[in-house]
């Protein structure tokens, strides 16, 4: 039961950025005897879900890698209904995040997005720009290589007008001109559907981050499928690079 599993949760040691590659749509409505788009529509139930359960939780921030640089190259009719899908479904759930006090933000590439889609998210960041509860990252035309060389792009322009020392570039330059600039690196990345690699998200950010994976299907990821994630990153003992000693030092007998 989802009560269960949300009663083994220390809600002081929440990840303060969960990241999600939502895989597994297509595979979901294939086995169903439907077409791609009849999972990525029954997908979106699923993000609505675990959106409000990161809102209930606490969670800070919540990436949802929705559309990458790649899906570009899909079919033309998918390509097409999952716009109409993206437009569609932030019409509609605008007024559910101004409820739940959730601020809407986007990364990628939005000028290869069409008009009308680019138009609407902007109303839409627009609309919750000045709700303070969970943060909603939603990477869409994204791929961190795409990220980083525009990163770089940046840092030349400004080295060359002056305004950089190239002495003086270190990670903290690099990661001030990331689209996640503003946002704190993740500490759990899901993936969902079985496949066991990252797909060219956020690259830099999950230096750090413990990485979850799973064989549920995406349409099928639900509150209780957060709360295992979430269970299983508490369990972990989280180094970054010093020994165990160092993190969890034995307390000293009196």
């Amino acid at each position: 039961m989802p009560e269960d599993l949300l009663e083994k949760i220390d809600k002081s040691r929440l990840p303060s950025h969960i990241a999600i590659i939502m895989d597994g749509n297509g595979r979901w409505a294939k086995e169903k005897g439907q077409d791609r788009l009849y999972g990525h529509f029954h997908g979106v139930e699923s993000v609505r879900n675990i959106v409000e359960g990161c809102a209930e939780l606490g969670v800070g921030y919540l990436t949802l890698y929705a559309f990458s640089t790649e899906n570009w190259d899909r079919p033309k009719n998918e390509v097409d209904g999952l716009m109409e899908l993206l437009v569609d479904t932030i019409r509609k759930e605008v007024s559910m995040l101004n409820k739940n006090n959730i601020r809407l933000h986007v990364i990628g590439d939005k000028e290869m997005l069409p008009d009308y889609a680019r138009n609407e998210l902007q109303e839409a960041l627009e609309m919750t720009s000045q709700n303070t509860g969970l943060n909603l990252v939603m990477a869409l035309s994204y791929s961190s290589r795409w990220e980083l060389v525009n990163a770089v792009k940046l840092i030349a322009l400004d080295v060359k007008e002056g305004k950089i020392d190239p002495e003086n570039i270190d990670q903290n330059t690099l990661q001030a001109y990331l689209t996640t600039s503003q946002f704190p690196d993740p500490e759990l990345m899901i993936r969902t559907s079985g496949e066991y690699r990252i797909s060219n998200f956020l690259l830099y950010q999950l230096a750090y981050a413990e990485l979850y994976f799973t064989n549920t299907r995406w349409p099928d990821f639900r509150k209780e499928n957060l709360y295992e994630a979430i269970i299983d990153f508490q369990n972990r003992e989280r180094r970054f690079g010093k020994t165990s000693e160092q993190v969890s030092p034995t307390p000293v007998m009196a």
